[in-house]
C-alpha cells in the first residue's frame, strides 16, 4: 500500500498510496522536538503511543460527527488518511492558562478560561509559527471569512468532544493545537495528529503534567507517562 516518501516532518513521514491518488499513509516517528526544533530526543516507541493513541482519538471524534482525514491505523505506526492540502494555520484552543499565553500576557497558570480562547499561528518555520490574528489568516491564507468562522466552530466542537473523553480517563484537557485541510471535494476536515505531542494534559487527580511538557521540562520519563494515557483510552474499550 504505502509508496514514495512525499514528506517528512518533525514528527511523521508522508507516504504516498498505490493506486489512490486520494489517500495517504502517515508512518509515526520516534523523534521529539521542542522549542520549534532547538530541542531535539528520540524516543523507542514514541511513534506507536503517538499513532495508536491519535487513532483512538479520530475514531471517538468520528462517532461524534466531526470529519477529519482519519481512515484507519494500519499498525502500530502508521495510518491511512483521506489526502488534503493543509491550511498554513495552527488552530490553538485553551481551556485553562498555560504555557506561552502566561508568558505572554502575564495571567496567572491554571486561570480557568470560560469561554474556551482560540489562537491562530501562522505555519511558517522560518519565521517560528508566530502568532496571528484572523485578519492576518485572512491574508496569508487562501480562507475566507466564512471559513475561518467554521474552522472556529469546528475547532471548538472539537474540545467539547474531547474534554469529555479525556475526562472519562482522569484526564484535563487544558489546551490543545489544531490543524485543518481541504480534501478532494474542497471540504475543510480535521487533519493532522492529535495526541500528547499536541495536547496539554494535566492528571485530574495529581495536576501531574502528561504531555510532551515532560519532555520540555525534563519532568521525567515521556514514554512511562504515554504508555499511561494509551493504556487508559484502551481501558474504554
Amino acid at each position: 500500500m504505502k509508496d514514495q516518501l512525499l514528506y517528512e516532518g518533525k514528527a511523521k513521514q508522508v507516504f504516498t498510496v498505490q493506486d489512490d491518488e486520494n489517500a495517504l499513509v502517515l508512518s509515526y516517528k520516534n523523534d521529539a522536538t521542542a522549542f520549534n526544533g532547538e530541542k531535539k530526543a528520540e524516543f523507542q516507541g514514541k511513534g506507536r503511543y503517538n499513532n495508536l493513541i491519535s487513532a483512538r482519538v479520530f475514531d471517538h471524534l468520528k462517532k461524534h460527527g466531526v470529519p477529519s482525514h482519519f481512515k484507519k491505523a494500519l499498525n502500530d505506526t502508521e495510518q491511512l488518511v483521506e489526502k488534503t492540502t493543509i491550511i498554513p494555520l495552527e488552530v490553538i484552543v485553551r481551556n485553562v492558562a498555560a504555557g506561552s499565553l502566561v508568558r505572554r500576557i502575564g495571567i496567572s497558570e491554571k486561570t480557568e478560561l470560560n469561554p474556551p480562547v482560540i489562537e491562530f499561528c501562522y505555519k511558517n518555520d522560518e519565521l517560528g509559527d508566530p502568532l496571528i490574528n484572523d485578519d492576518h489568516a485572512l491574508l496569508l491564507t487562501d480562507t475566507s471569512g466564512d471559513e475561518l468562522d467554521q474552522i472556529k466552530q469546528m475547532a471548538l466542537t472539537v474540545n467539547q468532544r474531547l474534554q469529555i473523553l479525556f475526562q472519562e480517563v482522569d484526564l484535563q484537557l487544558v489546551d490543545f493545537k489544531l490543524e485543518f485541510g481541504r480534501n478532494a471535494a474542497g471540504e475543510i476536515v480535521l487533519s493532522d495528529e492529535v495526541s500528547p505531542d499536541t495536547c496539554r494534559l494535566w492528571d485530574v487527580k495529581t495536576g501531574e503534567k502528561m504531555d510532551k511538557d515532560v519532555f520540555r521540562e525534563d519532568l521525567g520519563d515521556l514514554m512511562t507517562v504515554y504508555e499511561t494515557i494509551l493504556q487508559r483510552l484502551e481501558a474504554l474499550s
